[in-house]
Parts: structure tokens; C-alpha cells; sequence
């Protein structure tokens, strides 16, 4: 008879043995091991982002193939422009679960509308203004006090939008040639449009932050903004919105933003992770 109990006392137990190891498996076992999420309830569902042009390449290239390879049933639809294109859109509408902007001014502006979650709102990175010219340019230039010499077209992102615009403004004004510099200038709709503008010769130089100078061969760095012209460090603020469809989805997005491998891709394509 005691036989016979401690027959069925090892039996019981490996039932519960099978079960638990059954039920660590379907709860991430193999996310331990370093596979991918198991997190049912995402799957089939589309986390929209909307990031400044100057995030395209990383996130293209990198971090949303590797988001999805994490989450296999969901999909990130990206709207790339300038954060003040992205912030009148997000105004009127746009589907966006996720707003990454390159700077702070849109990200409080959509907060103080009630569009944005304020508690989620990560300062994540931060980018340097740099100065660039063609990649073959004989264009005599060393710094940006430099560019009230230069005759022809100065490319800059348009201030009243682009975050990268609104640097350079306060770069030139600071620098005290802004005004002078009127009749030279050429507004992009966003700093990949000046970054084009400078890479195809339609322009002799240009602003634009030191990632997007990075990504192009078709310029070269004259300089970064002196640390005197620039009061605003470039931050880029990111946070989930309010009317987020896939407030969960977001919410994996969010964190993903925030680890290190994340970190480690934005400092190859030349971010710095802000540290305050």
C-alpha cells in the first residue's frame, strides 16, 4: 500500500513538473534564452509612429526590423517629417500611437493640448548642429561666423517648422550674422531636404544635425554650432499619445526605445543618449 502511494505522489509530481515547465515555455522561456516575445495579446496589431525625417534611417534600417522580430505579431508603421509637420498632423488626426520628436517645443505643445501622455514622455536622445558643405567643395569655411563670406546658398530647414531650422536660427542669431544672412538662405521642408540639398550642389552649404551629416556621403562636417551659440540642447523627447489605438502596443514600443541594445543602434548612427 505505502508502494502504492509513493507510486502516485511521483506521478503527481511529474504532472506538475510537465505543467510548470509547459507554462514557462508559453510565458517567455524563449525569450530568456533570447528568442522572440511570446506576447499574444500584441499579436495582429500595428503600432503607428510618427518620428522626425531625421530619424529615418535608424529606424528603418535597425530598430523597427528588430522591435518586429521581438514582437513577431506586430507590425510598426512608421510617418516620418518635420516634428512641426507631425505635430499639426497629430492635431488634425493622425493615427500615431507613438511621437518622437527632435525637439521639445512640439512634444509640450501637443502635451498642453491633451494629445500627448505627459507621464510617458522619455528624453531620450540628444544630436549636435553641425555645418556641412559638398563633399568635393573648395568653399573656404571653418566656422560658422564664416558663412556672412559665402556668397551663394546657404540651406536650412525652415524655422517656423523644423526643429533643425529653429537650431540654426538661434545658432546664426547668436553668432550675430543672422540678419545678414537673409537674402542667402534656402528653407527645407525638413532637414533631409537640406541634407539633399547640400549632398546634390544645389546648395553651398548648409545646417543640419551631425546624425543626418553622418548618413550622407555627399557632404563633409566644416564644423559644429560653438557650445555659446546654441542655449537648447537638441533633445528628443519621446511619448505615447492619448488616443493611442494600441496603447499596449506603445507601450512595448516605449520600453524597447529604452534598452540598451535600442541605445547602442542610436549611438552608431551618431545620437547621444541623453543622460539628465
Amino acid at each position: 500500500m505505502k508502494s502504492m502511494r509513493k507510486v502516485l505522489i511521483i506521478a503527481v509530481i511529474a504532472m506538475i513538473a510537465i505543467v510548470c515547465a509547459s507554462s514557462a515555455v508559453s510565458a517567455g522561456w524563449f525569450d530568456f534564452l533570447g528568442g522572440s516575445s511570446t506576447d499574444d495579446s500584441l499579436n495582429g496589431t500595428e503600432v503607428h509612429l510618427a518620428a522626425a525625417a531625421s530619424l529615418k534611417n535608424v529606424y528603418d534600417d535597425k530598430l523597427i526590423p528588430m522591435f518586429e522580430e521581438k514582437y513577431p505579431g506586430v507590425k510598426v508603421v512608421p510617418t516620418y517629417a518635420s516634428s512641426g509637420d507631425l505635430q499639426t498632423q497629430i492635431e488634425n488626426g493622425l493615427e500615431t500611437d507613438v511621437f518622437m520628436s527632435a525637439a521639445n517645443k512640439q512634444m509640450n505643445k501637443l502635451i498642453n493640448e491633451s494629445l500627448i501622455d505627459n507621464d510617458t514622455n522619455v528624453q531620450l536622445l540628444e544630436n549636435k548642429v553641425v555645418l556641412i558643405v559638398p563633399k568635393d567643395s573648395t568653399l573656404n569655411i571653418t566656422s560658422f561666423d564664416d558663412l556672412k563670406d559665402v556668397n551663394g546658398t546657404i540651406a536650412i530647414g525652415d524655422p517656423e517648422s523644423v526643429p533643425a531650422g529653429q537650431y540654426a536660427r538661434e545658432a546664426l542669431n547668436n553668432t550675430g550674422i543672422w540678419e545678414d544672412l537673409q537674402s542667402k538662405l534656402s528653407l527645407g521642408t525638413d532637414v533631409t531636404a537640406v541634407l539633399n540639398q547640400v549632398a546634390q550642389g544645389s546648395a553651398d552649404c548648409g545646417i543640419v544635425y551631425a546624425t543626418d551629416a553622418k548618413s550622407n556621403d555627399g557632404v563633409k562636417v566644416v564644423c559644429e554650432a560653438p557650445d555659446d551659440a546654441l542655449k537648447t540642447p537638441v533633445i528628443y523627447p519621446v511619448a505615447i499619445t492619448k488616443n493611442a489605438t494600441n496603447p499596449d502596443g506603445a507601450k512595448a514600443f516605449l520600453e524597447f526605445l529604452q534598452t540598451q541594445e535600442a541605445k547602442d543602434i542610436f549611438v552608431e548612427y551618431g545620437f547621444t543618449i541623453n543622460q539628465k
